[in-house]
């Protein structure tokens, strides 16, 4: 088996303006990096399909997937909140995102992959059971983890997310859902401003402070997540994979390195291949320098192949 590499042109035509952060360029970098380092021609490629009301109203509020539908602009920008809005192309992307998150854990599930990376945008971890915000739409991993739940009969779903904005969305949607633990690592104090102070049994927050280099960030990472997960023992793990923990990362104040990313990655892979048959759907959240978000990309997708080539 090999790793899927789930995406669709959809997502490069979706914007939110001149000189917003999240923007195609974004994309277009990681498909370049892939191309340069020779890992496309090693991943097995897949078109994303729409995610379909239903599959999205599963996670969401079915006002709100009603809501999105019918402000998608036929032109010009529809704002969301102040930092998110909708241009013509913003509801296929959107869709496409969610979308490519359930073909990945149709295929992990089918046995036909080991592993998936989902290469969307928009972002999604920032959006709540009925709330846009923070260049998000829908919840990208959160209809995954719930069509893993419904559709395949799965009981525990583990999201790991090490973003470095704290999955305030996802968060919101699992809170009292405890088939689904969300273990995530953030700058705090940081956007959204959320996290540090909630938690359960099956929400296992990481704050991290502005400045925290790979090995404060790997003890962190160790102390917290992988207790929690070996007694969660998940059936399936759903990857909020963020690049902008980065040292070049523009918009926040961490500083990982690739080789970073290597490292969680292949302990992610570990308790994977101990209770969930090695089943991992990646999913690109965010990353703002376009180089280190290429690099960063390369490195983590090729730590999910190791076992695979």
């Amino acid at each position: 088996m090999t790793t899927a590499f789930i995406t669709h042109p959809d997502c490069l035509r979706h914007e939110m303006g001149p000189h917003h952060p999240e923007c195609p360029a974004r994309l277009q970098a990681v498909y370049d990096a892939f191309q340069q380092s020779g890992l496309m021609s090693a991943l097995l490629q897949i078109e994303a399909p729409l995610a379909t009301r239903e599959q999205l109203s599963a996670a969401h509020a079915p006002d709100y997937v009603d809501t999105i539908f019918d402000v998608a602009p036929q032109r010009d920008y529809a704002a969301l909140d102040p930092d998110t809005s909708m241009n013509p192309y913003s509801l296929a992307a959107a869709q496409r995102a969610s979308g490519a998150v359930v073909k990945g854990v149709d295929m992990v599930m089918a046995g036909e992959v080991a592993n998936a990376f989902c290469a969307v945008r928009p972002c999604g971890h920032h959006a709540t059971y009925d709330r846009a915000m923070g260049f998000c739409i829908f919840n990208n991993v959160a209809v995954g983890a719930v069509h893993a739940l419904e559709t395949h009969g799965l009981e525990r779903v583990a999201i790991l997310d090490f973003d470095v904005h704290h999955g305030n969305g996802t968060e919101d949607i699992f809170t009292a859902d405890d088939r689904v633990m969300l273990c995530s690592s953030f700058q705090h104090p940081y956007y959204p401003g959320t996290g540090a102070d909630t938690g359960n049994a099956h929400i296992v927050p990481t704050p991290l402070p502005a400045r925290t280099a790979g090995p404060a960030f790997r003890a962190a990472i160790e102390r917290t997540w992988f207790p929690a997960l070996a007694n969660f023992k998940p059936q399936l793990i759903i990857i909020s994979a963020g690049f902008d923990a980065h040292a070049d990362d523009p918009l926040a104040y961490l500083e990982l390195v690739e080789e970073d990313y290597v490292w969680i990655t292949r302990r992610i892979r570990e308790v994977a291949d101990a209770c969930a048959d090695g089943r991992i759907v990646s999913v690109l959240e965010g990353g703002y320098d376009l180089a280190a978000l290429g690099r960063s990309a390369v490195a983590h997708v090729g730590a999910l192949m190791e076992k695979t080539l």
